[in-house]
């Protein structure tokens, strides 16, 4: 069940931090949880740092400023009713494995976003790549239904590694 995730590193911090293995990590537990081999499907992710997302994202999106992770499906997935989960993807094979997209993920926002959130840098980035590879599958958070089914799947494919759920807000008045 190998992972076929190719990575770009434009940003040289993210290959200090491992970024190909967390990508790899964070691909194949996904799609294990969906039921679905990885080593049958194949994504291409770029480390980058904030300057080349928020060119991107206004590319792409018409929001000239950084983001945490960009992603872009190969195809459309997601399911026409809202809540429910997409079809799942037609499989490739281990010699021609499926494209499902591509994922842009910048330095500087998830270091501040994990610094501001308590959050170890390794927790953070596997729980934004997990959530860029669902989107790649075709799961949204454009309205609530989809948002709660999106940000539940992620839970459940976070805690198969042992990290603690990111939605999680702490009581009132505890630091």
């Amino acid at each position: 069940m190998s992972a076929c995730v190719e990575i770009v590193i434009e940003d040289d911090r993210w290959e200090a931090f491992g970024l190909e293995a967390a990508a790899r990590r964070a691909f194949r537990v996904t799609l294990a949880h969906l039921g679905l081999d990885p080593a049958l499907f194949q994504a291409v992710v770029m480390g980058c740092d904030d300057a080349r997302i928020a060119a991107l994202n206004g590319t792409f999106r018409d929001k000239a400023k950084p983001t945490n992770v960009l992603s872009w499906p190969s195809e459309e997935r997601g399911s026409e009713y809202a809540g429910e989960a997409p079809d799942l993807p037609e499989t490739g094979t281990a010699d021609d494995p499926a494209p499902l997209g591509d994922i842009a993920i910048a330095w500087e926002t998830c270091a501040r976003e994990a610094a501001e959130q308590g959050k170890s840098a390794d927790d953070h980035v596997t729980h934004l790549l997990i959530h860029a590879v669902l989107h790649l599958l075709g799961y949204d958070h454009v309205d609530d239904e989809d948002a709660e089914l999106m940000e539940a799947t992620e839970r459940q494919v976070l805690a198969t590694l042992g990290i603690a759920d990111p939605y999680e807000t702490a009581p009132e008045g505890a630091e």
